[in-house]
């Protein structure tokens, strides 16, 4: 694959100096320029514009080639790439499921040697040209193959071994278990285990942490990373050291970061107390919520739970630093329409049900409300077993 031929710098250049600009109407204004693809321009400009908060620096670095979209939306953050670095060490690492390369580049850059594999010819090409903008070249090999059939193959045996298994099924439909994906994790596991110190396995959010624990043995760590309150990624880690199972919720924000580290037993074992709504509501971030963190946060935060099966908590004292959305209670309100109507003529206000009756989108449809303004209504079960609503703000 010729990506010089397509690419040239005067290309690259025009991407670079229309970045900010529509594509569509790039292609619409532009009068055809000799030696220059520029509806592969515009395609670069407009997979760039798609991947501008996910990749910040990859998205204005001048000389970067981007692969087809689904790669893009596929793709790890900077951010989650940089996390999984910072748990793993070792000269030596073999990335089974390549794709793009973002994971190769920062999981990469303190090994010797990297081995990049991937199965799809234009994205092993983009990696040749990509990737040695952020590694030495020199210690990076690029194979275009299967990646069960390379391990088969390999008599070397890595530091870190990482697999992303694609998470589509031929009728693109999102797939989670991990006996579904492609490689097959559950039935390869002893294969992969053979091969490397360390397995560092990417999985979907919506991965059952139970199941994938019981289904690959030797799993040590779980983190569940979320970005602005949506679970992005789960990661499993498999050591060889046979410590007892930890699992991390991760939320990452702008300019911060917050976890919470627990173990199953730790979870089994806790004893929350319980009370009827005080001055503030904690919702715990989705990481921890998804972690399964739901007693153990309460003790280790010092705070009461509305109900054993209400994942929502208080206090009366406002808590700091708490990963989790903090609110004001002002008032326990009547879930009646003439009620709501007089609170919120505009029918503006923010719906959160947690463990209620009514689902939120079900509570906005019944009282004609919309999401809007600054208050928030939280529908809970309480202590005493009943439904009902708080009229909250956020601190």
């Amino acid at each position: 694959m010729n990506l010089e031929a397509t690419y040239t710098a005067e290309l690259m250049q025009f991407v670079h100096d229309h970045l900010n600009e529509d594509p569509a109407q790039l292609l619409l204004k532009q009068k055809e320029i000799p030696g220059l693809d520029l509806k592969a321009a515009a395609a670069q400009i407009a997979l760039r514009q798609k991947a501008r908060q996910k990749l910040p620096s990859w998205f204005v670095h001048p000389h970067l080639i981007f692969p087809p979209a689904l790669s893009v939306e596929q793709c790890s953050s900077e951010r989650t790439a940089r996390y999984k670095a910072s748990l793993v060490q070792g000269t030596t690492l073999l990335d089974l499921t390549g794709g793009f390369g973002v994971d190769t580049v920062y999981l990469g850059e303190n090994s010797k040697r990297v081995t990049y594999v991937e199965r799809q010819e234009e994205l092993v090409a983009l990696a040749r040209r990509n990737l040695p903008h952020f590694l030495n070249s020199q210690h990076c090999t690029f194979v275009k193959q299967d990646a069960l059939e390379f391990l088969r193959e390999t008599p070397e045996t890595y530091d870190l071994l990482y697999v992303d298994p694609a998470r589509r099924g031929m009728g693109n439909q999102k797939l989670h278990r991990l006996r579904d994906l492609e490689p097959d994790l559950v039935r390869n596991w002893d294969l992969l285990q053979q091969k490397a110190r360390v397995i560092m396995v990417k999985a979907s959010p919506m991965l059952d942490i139970s199941e994938a624990c019981r289904e690959l043995s030797g799993i040590t760590q779980v983190h569940v990373l979320g970005v602005k309150n949506e679970v992005r990624e789960l990661l499993l880690l498999a050591d060889g050291s046979g410590k007892p199972l930890r699992i991390v919720a991760v939320e990452m924000r702008e300019g911060e970061t917050f976890s919470f580290s627990f173990s199953p037993e730790e979870e089994a074992l806790a004893c929350p107390t319980f009370a009827y709504p005080g001055k503030y509501l904690i919702i715990p971030y989705a990481a921890l919520l998804k972690a399964g963190a739901f007693k153990s946060f309460s003790v280790a935060q010092g705070l009461a739970k509305l109900h054993p099966h209400t994942h929502v908590y208080t206090t009366d004292q406002l808590p700091e630093a708490v990963p989790g959305r903090v609110f004001e209670v002002m008032e326990q309100i009547r879930l009646d329409k003439k009620v709501l109507k007089k609170r919120y003529p505009e029918g503006k206000v923010h719906v959160i049900s947690k463990n209620h009756p009514l689902k939120a989108e079900a509570f906005k449809k019944k009282f004609r409300l919309r999401d809007g303004g600054t208050e928030f209504l939280i529908a809970a079960t309480a202590v005493d077993g009943k439904p009902g609503v708080w009229r909250c703000r956020m601190v």
